[in-house]
């Protein structure tokens, strides 16, 4: 006799499970609790197979013969409606562990496997923590357009709109990560770019005027603080790197014997090893360095923990404390000095000064300019001219460069 509901809403719990039946397979089992548990009975290749679809009154009546019934479709399909069962089941867990956080960590380690330069693993990390509050627990395969949208435009509400951008990037990468990897179907952020405000371009504040830039260096002489903090400044101007590398040096990579600095691969913004041909200014600065923290791993600890290097905005900060303002200059606006007035003196080839400041050159002239091959005798001399014009600006001695004809 089939079942009712006013016999299932009539079933109490005994002192052992019992079953009431309805048809094709259809029972339920009434626990001592009072819990009534839907099951469907059936075969499949010979075996006996029992399949859950439910409680009572949560699913009713109707509901379970509906899920029978598709069970008995998939039956006849071939299809063994338990294992089918515990596959979705396999695969909706998976779906919900593939959160956007966890496959975003995935990719940041591959790149890092790949080479991701330190600092640039410091940003990324810091871009995935901006989008984590709304994005990071959500199913990546499951994140609409409007998701992000919403996180970017909330960022740009704030006025930082190329930080919007780097963000979408970021994500961008994240989800064609996941494609890749089998993980989603789509990148949700390529239908955005055109969505987000345009970023001004603006290029890092820099001195180039000769008097000027005598002046920052004399201010820089007489900057009262943290040691290791006080020689980055005075040897920035005379290497010109990137912040980045400047700030990650570690005494392992510099040979003061051999007047060279050989920034590695990881830390490189063009991928490739870079070598930096020292003064003898340069050489100074850093014999009178290595007594404070040539004990420890980075030339210009942080002030706070001398296992971390300094910090990304220590010499822009210290620059504002020395009165110039953001305006006027930053830590990656002496290599904008250097190469201005490099090229202004006219007694360098461009490419030369190029390999300098380790932009990307034409590979068919510069197959080895990225190491110590071709153009380093006369990047050695330029180095060392350099230093020598900026101790001659320093002490008030501003001449008109020698401009090439």
């Amino acid at each position: 006799m089939s079942l009712s509901d006013a016999k299932l809403r009539s079933a109490k719990g005994q002192t052992k499970d019992y079953k009431l039946y309805d048809n094709e397979g259809l029972f339920v089992i009434v626990k001592p609790s009072g819990s009534v548990l839907w099951r469907f009975r059936y075969r499949f290749q010979g075996k006996e197979g029992n399949l859950a679809l439910g409680t009572y009154p949560a699913t009713s009546l109707k509901e379970a013969r509906e899920r029978r019934n598709e069970a008995r479709t998939q039956l006849e399909q071939g299809i063994d409606p338990g294992a089918e069962k515990k596959r979705h089941a396999i695969a909706a867990a998976m779906h919900a562990a593939n959160t956007f956080k966890l496959v975003a960590e995935e990719y940041i380690e591959k790149a890092k496997a790949d080479g991701m330069a330190p600092a640039t693993e410091v940003k990324t990390y810091w871009l995935l923590k901006q989008l984590e509050p709304k994005l990071g627990n959500r199913p990546i395969a499951d994140i609409e357009p409007f998701e992000v949208l919403s996180v970017l435009r909330a960022v740009e509400r704030r006025g930082n709109i190329e930080t919007a951008h780097r963000l979408r990037s970021f994500a961008s990468r994240v989800f064609k990560y996941a494609i890749w990897t089998t993980r989603a179907q789509s990148d949700p952020t390529a239908v955005l770019g055109g969505a987000l405000r345009v970023v001004k371009v603006t290029n890092h504040a820099a001195i180039v005027d000769p008097g000027r830039l005598g002046g920052l260096l004399r201010a820089i002489d007489a900057f009262e603080g943290f040691k290791p903090l006080a020689a980055a400044l005075q040897l920035s101007p005379h290497v010109f790197v990137r912040p980045a590398e400047l700030r990650l040096a570690e005494w392992s990579e510099f040979d003061l014997e051999e007047a060279c600095w050989r920034i590695p691969t990881p830390k490189t913004k063009m991928r490739r090893e870079h070598w930096v041909p020292l003064s003898r200014q340069s050489v100074n600065l850093l014999r009178d360095l290595r007594p404070i923290t040539g004990d420890h791993q980075y030339l210009f600890p942080n002030i706070r923990s001398w296992q971390r290097p300094m910090s990304e905005n220590a010499v822009n900060v210290s620059l504002r404390r020395l009165g110039f303002t953001g305006d006027e200059m930053t830590g990656h606006g002496f290599r904008s000095t250097a190469s201005t007035l490099l090229n202004e003196s006219g007694l360098w080839q461009p490419d030369a000064i190029e390999v300098a400041l380790a932009h990307r050159v034409d590979k068919s002239k510069t197959r080895s300019a990225y190491n110590r091959g071709q153009y380093w005798e006369e990047r050695v001399r330029m180095a060392q001219w350099w230093s020598d014009y900026l101790d001659q600006i320093k002490g008030g001695n501003v001449k008109p460069l020698k401009v090439r004809a």
